[in-house]
Protein backbone atom coordinates (compact mmCIF):
# COMPACT_ATOMS: atom_id res chain seq x y z
CA UNK A 1 0.00 0.00 0.00
CA UNK A 2 1.22 3.25 -1.19
CA UNK A 3 1.85 6.36 1.99
CA UNK A 4 -0.07 9.51 0.74
CA UNK A 5 0.87 12.13 3.22
CA UNK A 6 -2.30 14.60 4.46
CA UNK A 7 -2.80 18.08 1.96
CA UNK A 8 0.26 20.50 2.99
CA UNK A 9 -2.39 22.64 4.81
CA UNK A 10 -3.48 19.87 7.07
CA UNK A 11 0.02 18.81 7.50
CA UNK A 12 0.35 22.41 9.27
CA UNK A 13 -2.89 21.96 11.15
CA UNK A 14 -1.90 18.80 12.31
CA UNK A 15 1.80 20.12 13.53
CA UNK A 16 -0.46 23.51 14.94
CA UNK A 17 -2.24 20.60 16.87
CA UNK A 18 1.13 18.71 18.15
CA UNK A 19 2.64 21.48 19.26
CA UNK A 20 -0.56 22.66 21.42
CA UNK A 21 -0.42 18.96 23.03
CA UNK A 22 3.41 19.31 23.61
CA UNK A 23 2.87 22.42 25.77
CA UNK A 24 0.53 19.89 28.10
CA UNK A 25 3.63 17.19 28.31
CA UNK A 26 7.05 19.74 28.91
CA UNK A 27 7.73 21.97 31.68
CA UNK A 28 7.65 25.79 31.04
CA UNK A 29 10.80 27.57 31.44
CA UNK A 30 12.72 29.92 30.13
CA UNK A 31 16.19 31.59 29.45
CA UNK A 32 16.89 35.30 30.52
CA UNK A 33 17.35 37.59 27.63
CA UNK A 34 18.98 40.70 26.99
CA UNK A 35 18.64 43.44 24.12
CA UNK A 36 22.05 43.53 21.91
CA UNK A 37 23.09 46.79 20.02
CA UNK A 38 21.00 46.13 16.61
CA UNK A 39 17.82 45.33 19.48
CA UNK A 40 17.60 41.95 18.92
CA UNK A 41 16.94 39.46 22.22
CA UNK A 42 19.55 37.55 22.79
CA UNK A 43 19.61 34.16 24.97
CA UNK A 44 22.06 34.32 28.29
CA UNK A 45 23.67 31.37 28.45
CA UNK A 46 23.23 29.07 31.90
CA UNK A 47 20.23 31.51 33.19
CA UNK A 48 17.43 28.36 32.21
CA UNK A 49 15.22 28.19 35.35
CA UNK A 50 11.87 26.56 35.53
CA UNK A 51 8.71 28.84 35.07
CA UNK A 52 4.86 28.46 36.04
CA UNK A 53 3.26 26.21 33.46
CA UNK A 54 0.86 27.85 30.97
CA UNK A 55 -0.31 25.25 28.55
CA UNK A 56 -2.30 26.28 25.49
CA UNK A 57 -6.08 26.87 26.49
CA UNK A 58 -8.85 25.68 23.78
CA UNK A 59 -9.37 29.29 22.73
CA UNK A 60 -5.51 30.13 22.03
CA UNK A 61 -5.60 27.23 19.77
CA UNK A 62 -8.74 28.64 18.29
CA UNK A 63 -6.52 32.40 17.89
CA UNK A 64 -3.59 30.61 17.03
CA UNK A 65 -3.73 30.42 13.33
CA UNK A 66 -5.07 33.96 13.34
CA UNK A 67 -2.44 35.03 15.54
CA UNK A 68 0.39 33.31 13.38
CA UNK A 69 -0.97 35.14 9.96
CA UNK A 70 -0.87 38.47 11.99
CA UNK A 71 2.55 37.58 12.99
CA UNK A 72 3.98 36.46 9.58
CA UNK A 73 2.24 39.45 8.00
CA UNK A 74 5.77 41.29 6.33
CA UNK A 75 6.43 37.71 4.36
CA UNK A 76 3.17 37.67 4.03
CA UNK A 77 2.77 40.75 2.17
CA UNK A 78 5.97 40.35 0.04
CA UNK A 79 4.39 36.68 -1.23
CA UNK A 80 1.15 38.97 -2.27
CA UNK A 81 3.55 41.69 -3.85
CA UNK A 82 6.49 39.56 -5.59
CA UNK A 83 3.58 36.94 -6.99
CA UNK A 84 1.54 39.96 -8.18
CA UNK A 85 4.31 41.37 -10.15
CA UNK A 86 5.68 38.13 -11.44
CA UNK A 87 2.08 36.85 -11.88
CA UNK A 88 1.31 40.13 -14.25
CA UNK A 89 4.86 39.82 -16.33
CA UNK A 90 3.18 35.94 -16.92
CA UNK A 91 0.05 37.03 -17.63
CA UNK A 92 1.37 39.55 -20.76
CA UNK A 93 2.75 36.53 -22.74
CA UNK A 94 6.58 37.61 -22.03
CA UNK A 95 7.63 34.89 -19.87
CA UNK A 96 6.63 32.06 -22.12
CA UNK A 97 8.26 34.17 -24.97
CA UNK A 98 11.59 34.28 -23.54
CA UNK A 99 11.25 30.66 -22.36
CA UNK A 100 10.47 29.54 -26.15
CA UNK A 101 13.67 31.55 -27.00
CA UNK A 102 15.69 29.75 -24.51
CA UNK A 103 14.57 26.60 -25.80
CA UNK A 104 15.47 27.69 -29.03
CA UNK A 105 19.47 27.86 -28.20
CA UNK A 106 21.55 25.01 -28.72
CA UNK A 107 22.58 25.06 -24.94
CA UNK A 108 22.55 21.39 -23.53
CA UNK A 109 19.43 20.80 -21.16
CA UNK A 110 21.76 20.16 -18.57
CA UNK A 111 23.83 22.76 -19.02
CA UNK A 112 20.91 25.18 -18.74
CA UNK A 113 19.80 23.20 -15.22
CA UNK A 114 23.00 23.56 -14.14
CA UNK A 115 22.20 27.53 -15.13
CA UNK A 116 19.15 28.51 -13.92
CA UNK A 117 20.35 26.97 -10.47
CA UNK A 118 23.45 28.93 -10.07
CA UNK A 119 21.32 32.15 -10.40
CA UNK A 120 18.76 30.45 -7.90
CA UNK A 121 21.31 29.83 -5.54
CA UNK A 122 23.23 33.08 -5.76
CA UNK A 123 19.93 34.98 -5.19
CA UNK A 124 19.40 32.64 -1.78
CA UNK A 125 23.00 33.42 -0.87
CA UNK A 126 22.23 37.01 -1.06
CA UNK A 127 19.03 37.40 0.74
CA UNK A 128 17.45 34.12 1.64
CA UNK A 129 15.59 34.07 -1.66
CA UNK A 130 12.18 31.74 -0.94
CA UNK A 131 8.82 33.50 -1.33
CA UNK A 132 9.82 35.30 -4.12
CA UNK A 133 10.17 31.48 -6.26
CA UNK A 134 6.15 30.90 -5.32
CA UNK A 135 4.96 33.14 -8.45
CA UNK A 136 7.65 31.74 -10.61
CA UNK A 137 6.63 28.27 -10.08
CA UNK A 138 4.32 27.65 -13.73
CA UNK A 139 7.09 28.96 -15.75
CA UNK A 140 9.81 27.18 -14.08
CA UNK A 141 7.41 24.02 -14.47
CA UNK A 142 6.92 25.05 -18.23
CA UNK A 143 10.87 25.52 -18.44
CA UNK A 144 11.65 22.49 -17.31
CA UNK A 145 9.04 20.07 -19.45
CA UNK A 146 10.68 22.02 -22.30
CA UNK A 147 13.52 20.71 -21.34
CA UNK A 148 12.96 17.20 -21.24
CA UNK A 149 12.37 17.42 -17.23
CA UNK A 150 9.53 17.16 -15.01
CA UNK A 151 8.45 19.17 -12.38
CA UNK A 152 10.74 17.84 -9.36
CA UNK A 153 13.52 18.75 -11.39
CA UNK A 154 12.01 22.36 -11.85
CA UNK A 155 11.79 22.91 -8.13
CA UNK A 156 15.07 21.38 -7.13
CA UNK A 157 16.85 24.05 -9.83
CA UNK A 158 14.51 27.15 -7.89
CA UNK A 159 13.67 26.80 -4.90
CA UNK A 160 15.97 23.68 -3.87
CA UNK A 161 18.98 25.45 -5.54
CA UNK A 162 17.75 28.69 -3.27
CA UNK A 163 17.79 26.99 -0.17
CA UNK A 164 21.40 25.65 -0.83
CA UNK A 165 22.60 29.26 -1.77
CA UNK A 166 21.05 30.16 1.95
CA UNK A 167 22.54 27.47 4.03
CA UNK A 168 26.32 28.00 2.62
CA UNK A 169 25.83 31.34 1.67
CA UNK A 170 28.17 33.29 3.84
CA UNK A 171 26.19 36.73 2.84
CA UNK A 172 23.41 35.65 3.47
CA UNK A 173 21.91 37.84 6.36
CA UNK A 174 19.15 35.91 7.64
CA UNK A 175 21.19 32.61 8.03
CA UNK A 176 25.14 32.25 7.97
CA UNK A 177 25.38 36.19 8.14
CA UNK A 178 23.02 36.51 11.43
CA UNK A 179 24.46 33.78 13.23
CA UNK A 180 28.32 35.17 12.91
CA UNK A 181 26.88 38.01 14.65
CA UNK A 182 24.76 36.45 16.79
CA UNK A 183 28.35 34.29 17.98
CA UNK A 184 30.21 37.72 17.80
CA UNK A 185 32.72 36.28 15.11
CA UNK A 186 32.77 38.74 12.67
CA UNK A 187 30.83 38.45 8.79
CA UNK A 188 34.52 37.59 7.57
CA UNK A 189 35.56 35.03 9.36
CA UNK A 190 36.49 31.75 7.29
CA UNK A 191 35.26 33.74 4.25
CA UNK A 192 37.31 31.92 1.85
CA UNK A 193 36.43 28.34 3.50
CA UNK A 194 32.52 29.36 3.39
CA UNK A 195 32.82 30.61 -0.51
CA UNK A 196 34.54 26.94 -1.04
CA UNK A 197 31.73 24.93 0.59
CA UNK A 198 29.55 27.01 -1.04
CA UNK A 199 30.90 25.93 -4.48
CA UNK A 200 31.38 22.49 -3.44
CA UNK A 201 27.36 22.06 -2.58
CA UNK A 202 25.98 24.04 -4.85
CA UNK A 203 28.22 21.46 -7.33
CA UNK A 204 26.95 18.52 -5.46
CA UNK A 205 23.02 19.33 -5.61
CA UNK A 206 23.22 19.88 -9.03
CA UNK A 207 24.51 16.57 -9.76
CA UNK A 208 22.47 14.97 -7.65
CA UNK A 209 19.56 16.82 -9.46
CA UNK A 210 21.05 15.79 -12.59
CA UNK A 211 21.31 12.51 -11.27
CA UNK A 212 17.57 12.48 -10.49
CA UNK A 213 16.54 14.12 -13.53
CA UNK A 214 16.60 10.81 -15.64
CA UNK A 215 13.96 9.58 -13.88
CA UNK A 216 11.65 12.92 -13.61
CA UNK A 217 11.50 12.93 -18.08
CA UNK A 218 8.00 13.57 -19.20
CA UNK A 219 7.51 13.60 -22.63
CA UNK A 220 9.39 16.59 -23.90
CA UNK A 221 7.65 19.94 -24.73
CA UNK A 222 8.63 22.73 -26.73
CA UNK A 223 7.64 25.89 -27.54
CA UNK A 224 5.06 26.50 -30.24
CA UNK A 225 5.90 26.99 -33.78
CA UNK A 226 3.89 30.00 -34.09
CA UNK A 227 5.13 31.57 -30.61
CA UNK A 228 6.27 35.05 -31.32
CA UNK A 229 9.90 36.16 -30.89
CA UNK A 230 10.22 37.86 -27.29
CA UNK A 231 10.75 41.31 -27.95
CA UNK A 232 12.57 44.11 -26.09
CA UNK A 233 9.21 44.43 -23.98
CA UNK A 234 9.35 41.09 -23.15
CA UNK A 235 13.32 41.52 -22.15
CA UNK A 236 12.78 45.37 -20.42
CA UNK A 237 9.84 43.50 -18.23
CA UNK A 238 11.74 40.88 -17.04
CA UNK A 239 14.66 43.32 -16.02
CA UNK A 240 11.93 45.15 -14.21
CA UNK A 241 10.69 42.39 -12.58
CA UNK A 242 14.16 40.91 -11.46
CA UNK A 243 15.42 44.08 -10.25
CA UNK A 244 14.02 44.15 -6.47
CA UNK A 245 15.52 41.57 -5.86
CA UNK A 246 18.70 43.32 -7.20
CA UNK A 247 17.95 46.56 -5.24
CA UNK A 248 16.83 44.21 -2.22
CA UNK A 249 19.76 42.52 -1.50
CA UNK A 250 22.00 45.89 -1.34
CA UNK A 251 19.87 47.39 0.75
CA UNK A 252 19.94 44.16 3.15
CA UNK A 253 23.93 44.54 3.11
CA UNK A 254 23.96 48.52 3.21
CA UNK A 255 21.19 49.17 5.17
CA UNK A 256 19.64 46.17 6.88
CA UNK A 257 16.24 46.39 5.04
CA UNK A 258 13.27 43.75 5.39
CA UNK A 259 10.48 42.32 4.22
CA UNK A 260 8.86 45.70 4.16
CA UNK A 261 11.14 47.29 1.62
CA UNK A 262 11.05 44.62 -0.85
CA UNK A 263 7.38 44.40 -0.87
CA UNK A 264 7.50 48.36 -1.71
CA UNK A 265 10.22 47.35 -4.22
CA UNK A 266 7.52 44.50 -6.23
CA UNK A 267 4.78 47.11 -5.61
CA UNK A 268 6.70 49.52 -8.22
CA UNK A 269 8.09 46.84 -10.01
CA UNK A 270 4.34 45.59 -10.91
CA UNK A 271 3.42 49.21 -12.60
CA UNK A 272 6.43 49.64 -14.61
CA UNK A 273 6.07 46.06 -16.15
CA UNK A 274 2.80 47.25 -16.92
CA UNK A 275 3.82 49.94 -18.44
CA UNK A 276 6.60 49.01 -20.13
CA UNK A 277 4.15 46.50 -21.89
CA UNK A 278 1.94 49.45 -22.74
CA UNK A 279 -1.15 48.38 -20.28
CA UNK A 280 -3.04 51.97 -19.26
CA UNK A 281 -3.06 52.30 -15.26
CA UNK A 282 -6.38 50.79 -14.83
CA UNK A 283 -5.37 46.89 -16.69
CA UNK A 284 -2.53 46.91 -14.94
CA UNK A 285 -3.90 47.45 -11.74
CA UNK A 286 -6.34 44.49 -12.15
CA UNK A 287 -3.90 42.30 -13.77
CA UNK A 288 -1.54 43.06 -10.52
CA UNK A 289 -4.48 42.14 -8.35
CA UNK A 290 -5.32 39.25 -10.07
CA UNK A 291 -1.81 37.63 -9.40
CA UNK A 292 -1.82 38.68 -5.87
CA UNK A 293 -5.29 36.87 -5.45
CA UNK A 294 -2.95 33.26 -6.67
CA UNK A 295 -0.68 34.08 -3.99
CA UNK A 296 -3.22 33.97 -1.43
CA UNK A 297 -3.14 30.36 -0.34
CA UNK A 298 1.31 30.58 -0.30
CA UNK A 299 0.13 33.83 2.52
CA UNK A 300 -2.01 31.64 4.17
CA UNK A 301 0.27 28.52 5.06
CA UNK A 302 3.27 30.63 6.19
CA UNK A 303 0.97 32.28 8.51
CA UNK A 304 -0.18 28.79 9.48
CA UNK A 305 3.23 27.50 10.56
CA UNK A 306 4.41 30.79 12.24
CA UNK A 307 1.37 29.40 14.59
CA UNK A 308 3.58 26.78 15.67
CA UNK A 309 6.02 29.39 17.44
CA UNK A 310 2.85 31.22 18.64
CA UNK A 311 2.06 28.64 20.99
CA UNK A 312 5.14 26.99 22.10
CA UNK A 313 6.56 30.66 22.89
CA UNK A 314 3.14 31.57 24.75
CA UNK A 315 3.82 28.39 26.56
CA UNK A 316 7.27 28.83 27.55
CA UNK A 317 7.91 25.74 26.35
CA UNK A 318 10.62 26.91 23.41
CA UNK A 319 13.78 27.45 25.87
CA UNK A 320 12.76 23.77 27.51
CA UNK A 321 13.20 22.19 23.92
CA UNK A 322 15.98 24.25 23.49
CA UNK A 323 17.90 23.54 26.54
CA UNK A 324 16.82 19.54 26.75
CA UNK A 325 18.29 19.56 23.09
CA UNK A 326 21.83 21.20 23.80
CA UNK A 327 22.68 19.27 27.57
CA UNK A 328 23.90 15.67 26.47
CA UNK A 329 26.53 17.87 24.27
CA UNK A 330 28.06 18.21 27.72
CA UNK A 331 29.39 14.60 28.00
CA UNK A 332 30.65 14.09 24.36
CA UNK A 333 33.87 14.55 22.78
CA UNK A 334 34.51 18.20 21.16
CA UNK A 335 34.50 16.14 17.64
CA UNK A 336 31.77 14.45 18.24
CA UNK A 337 29.47 17.05 19.66
CA UNK A 338 30.07 19.66 17.18
CA UNK A 339 28.83 16.72 14.89
CA UNK A 340 26.13 16.22 17.12
CA UNK A 341 24.76 19.78 16.49
CA UNK A 342 23.60 19.45 12.96
CA UNK A 343 20.60 16.99 14.25
CA UNK A 344 19.84 19.52 17.14
CA UNK A 345 19.52 22.86 15.34
CA UNK A 346 17.42 19.99 12.93
CA UNK A 347 14.69 19.22 15.59
CA UNK A 348 14.89 22.71 16.95
CA UNK A 349 14.07 23.82 13.65
CA UNK A 350 10.67 22.07 13.62
CA UNK A 351 8.83 24.07 16.03
CA UNK A 352 11.04 27.48 14.91
CA UNK A 353 11.07 27.48 11.41
CA UNK A 354 12.27 30.77 10.74
CA UNK A 355 15.59 30.96 10.52
CA UNK A 356 17.14 34.36 11.57
CA UNK A 357 14.65 33.32 14.90
CA UNK A 358 16.50 30.39 15.64
CA UNK A 359 19.93 32.41 15.16
CA UNK A 360 18.94 34.65 17.66
CA UNK A 361 17.16 31.78 19.78
CA UNK A 362 20.13 29.23 20.21
CA UNK A 363 23.56 30.76 19.06
CA UNK A 364 23.69 32.48 22.02
CA UNK A 365 23.60 29.08 23.72
CA UNK A 366 25.57 27.17 21.17
CA UNK A 367 28.61 29.60 21.05
CA UNK A 368 29.48 29.51 24.32
CA UNK A 369 29.25 25.88 24.77
CA UNK A 370 31.39 25.34 21.63
CA UNK A 371 33.67 27.25 24.01
CA UNK A 372 33.63 25.00 27.06
CA UNK A 373 33.50 21.70 24.59
CA UNK A 374 36.76 23.13 22.82
CA UNK A 375 35.82 24.21 19.63
CA UNK A 376 35.86 27.11 17.42
CA UNK A 377 32.44 29.01 17.63
CA UNK A 378 32.85 28.95 13.61
CA UNK A 379 31.99 25.23 13.91
CA UNK A 380 29.25 25.83 15.91
CA UNK A 381 27.30 28.49 13.15
CA UNK A 382 28.18 26.27 10.84
CA UNK A 383 26.35 23.29 12.42
CA UNK A 384 23.52 25.59 12.70
CA UNK A 385 23.92 26.33 8.87
CA UNK A 386 23.58 22.29 8.34
CA UNK A 387 21.15 21.77 10.52
CA UNK A 388 18.65 24.68 10.60
CA UNK A 389 19.24 26.64 7.02
CA UNK A 390 19.69 23.23 5.09
CA UNK A 391 16.35 21.70 6.95
CA UNK A 392 13.99 23.61 5.10
CA UNK A 393 14.65 21.49 2.05
CA UNK A 394 12.16 19.14 3.90
CA UNK A 395 11.29 21.03 7.09
CA UNK A 396 7.04 20.21 7.50
CA UNK A 397 6.86 23.15 8.80
CA UNK A 398 8.27 25.14 6.45
CA UNK A 399 5.32 27.11 4.52
CA UNK A 400 6.52 28.47 2.05
CA UNK A 401 8.67 25.01 0.69
CA UNK A 402 4.65 23.59 1.32
CA UNK A 403 3.24 26.77 -0.62
CA UNK A 404 5.30 25.75 -3.62
CA UNK A 405 4.93 21.86 -3.48
CA UNK A 406 0.88 22.79 -3.74
CA UNK A 407 1.54 25.38 -6.63
CA UNK A 408 3.71 22.59 -8.49
CA UNK A 409 0.90 20.48 -7.54
CA UNK A 410 4.16 17.98 -5.77
CA UNK A 411 3.13 15.82 -3.06
CA UNK A 412 5.05 16.03 0.15
CA UNK A 413 6.07 12.92 -0.09
CA UNK A 414 7.11 12.94 -3.93
CA UNK A 415 9.35 15.75 -2.95
CA UNK A 416 10.56 14.05 0.07
CA UNK A 417 11.97 10.85 -2.29
CA UNK A 418 14.12 13.42 -4.06
CA UNK A 419 15.03 15.88 -1.31
CA UNK A 420 15.81 13.61 1.29
CA UNK A 421 18.97 12.25 0.01
CA UNK A 422 19.74 15.87 -0.93
CA UNK A 423 19.15 17.37 2.39
CA UNK A 424 21.92 14.56 3.49
CA UNK A 425 24.42 15.20 1.01
CA UNK A 426 23.96 18.69 2.23
CA UNK A 427 24.65 17.54 5.49
CA UNK A 428 27.69 16.07 4.67
CA UNK A 429 28.91 19.07 2.99
CA UNK A 430 28.05 20.82 6.65
CA UNK A 431 29.80 18.18 8.53
CA UNK A 432 33.29 18.75 6.52
CA UNK A 433 32.66 22.30 7.13
CA UNK A 434 32.24 21.48 10.81
CA UNK A 435 35.59 19.31 11.08
CA UNK A 436 37.33 22.13 8.51
CA UNK A 437 36.69 24.92 10.90
CA UNK A 438 36.91 22.85 14.59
Amino acid sequence: MKLRLPHPFLLLLGAVLVAAGLTWVLPAGEYQRVANAAGQMLVVPGTYSAVPSNPTSVMALLLAVPRGIVMGTEVIVTILFAGGAWALLDGTGALRRLIGALLGTTAPPRVVVAVVATLFAAGGAAEAMGEEIIAMVPVLIVLARGLGFGVTTALAMSIGAAYVGGTFGPTNPFGGGLALRVAELAPSTSIGLRFALLVVALAVWVGWTLVYARRDTPEPVTASASEAAPSVRDYVSLALAALPIVIYVVGVLKLNWGYNELSGLFLVAGFLIGAAQAYDLRRTTEEFLKGMETMLVAGLFVGVARAISVLLTDAKVIDTIVSGLVAPLDGLPPLLSAAVMIPVHALIHLPVPSTSGQAVLTMPIMAPTADLLGFSRDAAVMAYQGGAVAFDLINPTNGTLLAILLKANVPFGRWLRFAVPGYLLMVLVSLVGVFLLL
